[in-house]
């Protein structure tokens, strides 16, 4: 009997939505499947008010080893309709040409190559497991990393950081990668998911208005100047969300000893 799992898997609990790539036979290749549904969940993500934050990873200890080029050629049923409906919709799926304007973690065990390093790239906070594996190996077969990773490599890591990843295709591990800021956190392996989670609920707990204003601003004024960003920055935070409820809520709360209840208001 055919399995009719999905290929990607998306479970809401409270204000955390979990995004699971679940293609283990694949090492969680991008199919066309999975695709269409990431684009579906991150537009969820950014439209429900009730999300606050997300959480990406791979199924049974394996992030994502990239495209699937041969499910992609094969494409039929809703993910071709999906496909030709909206011819950018791989790129949204993959958070190059679409970014939800809440976080998201990533947590990644095992193998996080070529197109998983590359989506790796748009997620905020990035928690790996200590026997994970990182590369964006494209040069080594003649290809080139469409994904995004020519421009947002060297913001993140630096120049010559990512021009050795860029350029060689070598394989790093989870240590060295957080040593060049490719990840912020190493766990013992087989937990990444459960840290995700953790810093997930820290996020979720903060003025959700607050925390999307933060990501925005943090976005925004990255290409600027300091100068600039600084100027650009006030626009943001300063008519935006100190006019809130939230805004009141939090040093009521703080004055009170208590939990703030955020609204988003």
């Amino acid at each position: 009997m055919a399995d009719d799992t999905p290929d990607l898997l998306v479970d809401v609990d409270g204000p955390v939505m979990t995004v699971t790539l679940n293609r283990p036979e694949a090492r969680n290749a991008f199919s066309g499947d999975m695709l269409v549904r990431a684009a579906e969940a991150w537009k969820r993500l950014d439209e429900d008010d009730d999300l606050r934050v997300a959480i990406l990873t791979g199924a049974e200890g394996c992030f994502c080893s990239g495209m699937d080029l041969k499910s992609l050629a094969g494409l039929s049923g809703d993910a071709a309709a999906a496909w030709a409906e909206d011819p950018d919709m791989h790129w949204k799926a993959l958070l190059r040409h679409f970014r939800p304007s809440k976080p998201i973690i990533a947590a990644v065990e095992g193998y996080c190559v070529a197109g998983g390093t590359e989506i790796l790239q748009a997620t905020e906070i990035r928690v790996a497991g200590a026997t994970a594996e990182f590369a964006i190996a494209e040069v080594q077969r003649g290809l080139f990393p469409l994904g995004g990773s020519t421009v947002r490599l060297q913001r993140q890591i630096g120049f010559t950081n990512a021009a050795d990843l860029l350029l060689t295709g070598r394989r790093i591990s989870a240590e060295e990668a957080k040593a060049i800021g490719l990840v912020g956190h190493v766990v013992p392996e087989g937990q990444a998911l459960a840290k995700a989670r953790e810093l997930a609920d820290l996020v979720a707990a903060n003025g959700p208005l607050a925390v999307r204003a933060v990501l925005r601003s943090m976005r925004e004024t990255a290409p600027m100047s300091e100068a600039d960003g600084l100027a650009h920055e006030l626009t943001i935070g300063e008519p935006i969300i100190f006019s809130t409820n939230d805004a009141k809520e939090g040093p009521r709360a703080f004055a009170e000893k208590r939990a703030p209840n955020f609204t988003g208001t």
